[in-house]
């Protein structure tokens, strides 16, 4: 079950990586200045994944008129994640959650290992307003299903 709607986001530092290697991205670098859009995946290379992330690339623009930085969060090691992000054309900032730190913080790990091997983030969609408050939360019922973002965006719009 993810974040209740109206708490306080957890702040986090993660890794993101860039041509110019590993950098920290931290949440609450956003204050007071945009919304945040968290986006929680399982696992890069996989179908649905891909999917989502080449779509929120190719509508980022609407997410950033409605004065949003969008990021992509899965357990994969940034290395992994750029790979894949390039692989992709994939213009969403990836964080790298390897511990499963933010994972658990915002209460959206999938409930059954990723492949019968490893924990992993369940699919979710969490908006965080400009106050850090939590404005929308949604977790899919099961990795396949990509979260609403009709309802993401009309979080953002509010």
């Amino acid at each position: 079950m993810p974040i209740a709607v109206g708490a306080k986001a957890p702040d986090f530092t993660l890794k993101t990586k860039t041509a110019d290697g590993l950098k920290d991205v931290r949440l609450g670098e956003n204050a007071g200045q945009r919304q945040v859009v968290l986006l929680f995946f399982p696992a890069a290379f996989t179908g649905t994944c891909t999917q989502e992330m080449c779509d929120m690339t190719s509508g980022l623009s609407e997410y950033s008129n409605l004065g949003a930085q969008v990021y992509g969060i899965s357990v994969d090691t940034p290395f992994a994640q750029e790979a894949w992000a390039k692989q992709h054309k994939i213009g969403i900032t990836l964080l790298s959650d390897m511990d499963k730190t933010v994972t658990r913080a915002y209460g959206v790990v999938l409930p059954t290992k990723l492949g019968g091997m490893y924990e992993a983030s369940a699919r979710a969609a969490i908006v965080i307003g400009r106050d850090g408050v939590v404005k929308y939360a949604e977790q899919t019922p099961t990795p396949k299903d990509l979260p609403n973002f009709a309802a993401v965006k009309a979080a953002l719009a509010k």
